[in-house]
């Protein structure tokens, strides 16, 4: 018996997060210099930095489940 799981189980947040990190990559990999600014990686992840009290805010994306809870 194989040991694969069924097809359609998915992990929505998991596949937010490696879209997310892909994007970063192939940012970092565009780029002229040796490392992504923090404002450039904002821009890419398209979040405006951080919030008044200093959190980090959550991208404003909806993934294939909808929007990432914030």
């Amino acid at each position: 018996m194989s040991g694969h799981r069924p097809t359609t189980v998915q992990d929505h947040v998991a596949l937010v997060e490696i879209d997310l990190t892909g994007e970063l990559m192939i940012a970092a990999a565009a780029a002229s210099e040796d490392r992504l600014s923090p404002d450039r990686i904002d821009e890419v992840l398209e979040v405006d930095g951080e919030d008044a009290d200093g959190a980090d805010r959550v991208p404003p994306r909806a993934g294939p489940a909808g929007p990432t809870p914030g």
